[in-house]
């Protein structure tokens, strides 16, 4: 038994490393935007010093670039699974579209920061390019689907391809995890809902 009068000692914070400080920092960009965050203000939101901060990593920028490649990462290990790469490009198209918004639910902060990417530096026209790449990889097997007559093709590839992702990248607007819509299923009613408006 501790004397009374003693006080408890203050739970001690669990040591942060390089994969948490990076948590910590995605959901200050995303909260002040990334132009408006300072190494101060992620230093206070860890509960740390400016330079064990910098301890753990070199500087904003490299958070940004490591919150970008992880979202980016993702996107790309889709575009190479084995559903994505073979069969007719409307069940590759449906099967991508699935995976990216399922991916989009569950690394929801890192995708909410890469979609909000502007390029005003090195770091964000890289993830800018990368992006764009992927949305060219997604908007050709729409095309080709709709080529292939599997789609209907009463509307332009390219605004079918807005329209889609667009009700795609909104759920990182409102969407938030609870027991009552669990993110697989809500993946699964926005491609549903997609696609009987694109079938012919």
């Amino acid at each position: 038994m501790k004397p009374a009068g003693t006080a408890s000692p203050a739970p001690r914070r669990p040591p942060y490393d390089a994969s948490s400080l990076l948590e910590v920092a995605v959901a200050v960009f995303n909260e002040r935007g990334y132009d408006g965050t300072s190494m101060e203000d992620l230093a206070r939101a860890a509960g740390i010093t400016k330079s064990s901060f910098y301890h753990h990593v070199d500087g904003k920028q490299a958070l940004l670039a490591a919150a970008c490649d992880r979202a980016l990462g993702a996107l790309f290990a889709v575009r190479d699974e084995p559903a994505s790469q073979r069969g007719r490009a409307v069940v590759r198209f449906e099967y991508v579209l699935l995976r990216t918004t399922q991916i989009l639910l569950t690394e929801s902060p890192y995708v909410t920061l890469l979609l909000r990417v502007r390029g005003n530096t090195p770091v964000e026209q890289t993830a800018l390019e990368r992006r764009r790449e992927f949305d060219r990889y997604t908007a050709d097997l729409l095309a080709q689907a709709m080529a292939d007559g599997d789609l209907r093709a009463d509307i332009d590839p390219a605004l079918a391809t807005r329209l889609t992702f667009g009700m795609v990248t909104s759920l990182t607007e409102w969407y938030r995890p609870s027991g009552e819509t669990p993110p697989d299923a809500v993946a699964k009613a926005t491609v549903d809902l997609i696609l009987r408006g694109l079938r012919p």
